[in-house]
């Protein structure tokens, strides 16, 4: 599931295929049938982060603050002047394992994507992520019964949820985060990633997103090329 994260990842930022429409057409395949999520809910959301990374308020990859964590040295300042305390943010470094990475697909993208294909009437996107469903159970309902199927999906999720927000984080969320104060698009970009050490492992483990400067600066730049 992590991988094939990393493989929808590629079609929808058209860096496979030559034509777009391929591009959207395999995505749709890869992240419904093989991943249970819409293409649609991925695009809404990963546009508008490639557009304003780390931008408070039109990123929305920084929506957990202030809910639950304080993010940046501005919005932190920001919330201790005017005393607002959603959370102990001076112990968010211990919380942030509990509450960040376990719980974000399972607890929350799990139940979420589905109300948005409904709200947005994409009905496509739906048939979509019911195929993949609908395999899962066809494959495991007959192997491990009703609670063993419920039990591996959630899982699946969890380990995945580790896998994908440790990856996703650590080349966005050490950088600098602020209000939108319409820097222009190229220095936006670098002041919101980092790159992680490359290595046969960390390519593999993070889908080359360990390159994620590379990735921002050229979106639909196929990743084996990013290291060049």
């Amino acid at each position: 599931q992590a991988q094939a994260g990393w493989l929808q990842h590629d079609f929808g930022h058209l860096s496979v295929f030559r034509t777009s429409k391929w591009n959207h057409w395999v995505h749709k395949f890869v992240i419904g049938h093989l991943k249970g999520a819409p293409a649609s809910w991925w695009n809404h959301l990963h546009f508008q982060h490639h557009a304003k990374p780390n931008c408070f308020r039109k990123d929305p990859d920084v929506n957990m603050h202030p809910l639950f964590f304080a993010l940046g040295k501005t919005l932190s300042v920001e919330l201790g002047v005017q005393k607002k305390k959603f959370m102990p943010y001076n112990h968010q470094h211990k919380y942030f394992f509990i509450i960040g990475p376990p719980a974000l697909v399972p607890l929350y993208f799990q139940w979420y994507i589905f109300y948005f294909v409904v709200q947005r009437k994409k009905w496509a996107d739906l048939a979509w992520m019911l195929t993949f469903y609908i395999r899962f159970v066809l494959t495991y309902l007959p192997l491990l019964g009703l609670k063993g199927m419920l039990g591996l999906i959630v899982l699946v999720r969890f380990l995945e949820s580790n896998w994908f927000v440790w990856v996703t984080q650590m080349n966005h969320i050490p950088m600098h985060i602020d209000y939108d104060h319409n820097v222009d698009w190229f220095s936006t970009q670098l002041q919101a990633t980092c790159n992680v050490h490359q290595s046969l492992f960390n390519d593999w483990f993070s889908g080359h997103l360990n390159f994620q400067i590379e990735h921002h600066l050229f979106p639909t730049m196929p990743r084996h090329n990013y290291w060049k």
